[in-house]
């Protein structure tokens, strides 16, 4: 089991950014895959990105592709969320989670999740 920490969040305008930073701690970081997730008032969570453990393969949900950065620093055990050009659409808070193996887009194989982190943007 690893322990993930989230932050970064905060309020912004449109067409601001944000960084957001996954802090994990427990097993070895770097046998892990990881996944952002947001949820949204109302709606069910939704992927966003995902790392493989090497950092050498990603994947974007089509909503945030061109706008959003997913990277990983395995010395830190630490994942980030680049988020540029956001959009009031883009409200919701944020989730890092942890796989055993690279999921892409499937929640229930990540079993590991922080407490989120809540991202507002302004229009």
């Amino acid at each position: 089991q690893v322990q993930l920490v989230e932050s970064g969040g905060g309020l912004v305008q449109a067409g601001g950014s944000l960084r957001l930073s996954c802090a994990a701690s427990g097993r070895t970081f770097t046998s892990y895959a990881m996944g952002w997730f947001r949820q949204a008032p109302g709606k069910e969570r939704a992927f966003v990105a995902a790392i493989r453990w090497s950092g050498g393969s990603t994947s974007y949900a089509d909503s945030v592709k061109g706008r959003f950065t997913i990277s990983r620093d395995n010395a830190k055990n630490t994942v980030y969320l680049q988020m540029n050009s956001l959009k009031p659409d883009d409200t919701a808070v944020y989730y890092c989670a942890a796989s055993s193996y690279y999921s892409g887009s499937i929640s229930r194989y990540y079993a590991d999740w922080g407490q989120g982190t809540q991202v507002t943007v302004s229009s």
